[in-house]
């Protein structure tokens, strides 16, 4: 669905000079395909170039190298229409939902709106398709009438789930979804996920800094560091045969934040719906 092809980003640093210009390295040399049905993992610390490698994939960073590919047709110009295209193919979910949503908007406002922007069904079906939406996500209805500011952070973010699907993508980009949730959240988040995943085919492309989260999700793991890729391969070989020594240090300094939670189950749950309490 989305293939990176020796993609390098370069930034100009501020307070460089015309003639003498500081370039920032981004990305470097990043190749990477992500495949219907399938979870890439991206783990890094910060600065690794694992935010950049998801602007890219979702057509909001401009490569400075290297040739993107959106399902089988390479992207020479991020311009409007194409943006809106790649919009139909490539949803994404923020890190922090309280300021992805907006705040004047309710829930039903909020996931209407792609759908009018995009001029799909009749204001019935549109309507409908809403309703579905927050079913989906294990909200109720009575959820469509609420402003952000009245959700939980968990709430919010199931939202946010909502809306990246509301368009029908085949690929799910996810930056750090997890990461501004209370840790009794972030495991039904993340079984939320897995099983909107396995129904819907999806392909999804999965972002944080902590590598048991990632494991928790991926079926591929890319590691990077200073902007480039220093292993890739499936979760299972890149955990149990680190090859590079920064994805060791990875392993042995990030806790299992999942083992942290009582009474958490380490494999998604067969349902996405949870109460009130727990969200």
């Amino acid at each position: 669905m989305v293939e990176l092809r020796d993609v390098g980003v370069v930034y100009k640093a501020r307070g460089s000079s015309l003639f003498n210009p500081t370039k920032v390295v981004a990305m470097e040399a990043v190749s990477l395909a992500v495949h219907r049905g399938q979870t890439v993992g991206i783990v890094g610390e910060s600065g690794s170039g694992k935010t950049t490698t998801a602007k890219v994939m979702i057509g909001l960073e401009q490569p400075t190298s290297g040739e993107v590919v959106f399902d089988g047709e390479p992207v020479r110009r991020f311009t409007g229409p194409v943006r809106k295209r790649l919009g139909r193919i490539v949803s994404v979910v923020f890190q922090d939902p309280a300021t992805a949503l907006n705040a004047r908007m309710t829930v039903r406002e909020a996931l209407r709106d792609p759908l009018e922007v995009h001029g799909i069904g009749s204001r019935a079906e549109r309507d409908a398709r809403v309703k579905d939406l927050v079913g989906m996500v294990g909200l109720p209805s009575s959820a469509l009438d609420a402003l952000p500011g009245q959700l939980s952070g968990g709430q919010r973010q199931r939202v946010a789930i909502a809306r990246a699907l509301t368009l029908e993508p085949q690929l799910i980009v996810a930056d750090e979804p997890t990461s501004a949730l209370d840790v009794s959240v972030r495991a039904q988040i993340l079984n939320l996920l897995a099983d909107l995943k396995a129904e819907l085919g999806l392909g999804m492309v999965f972002i944080s800094h902590d590598i048991q989260t990632v494991r928790y999700v991926s079926d591929d793991i890319v590691v990077m560091n200073s902007g480039r890729i220093v292993e890739h391969g499936p979760a299972q070989q890149v955990f149990e045969s680190p090859r590079d020594p920064y994805t060791r240090s990875l392993l042995g300094a990030a806790p299992s934040l999942l083992a942290e939670t009582p009474g958490t189950s380490t494999s998604p749950s067969p349902s996405p719906s949870t109460s009130k309490e727990q969200q």
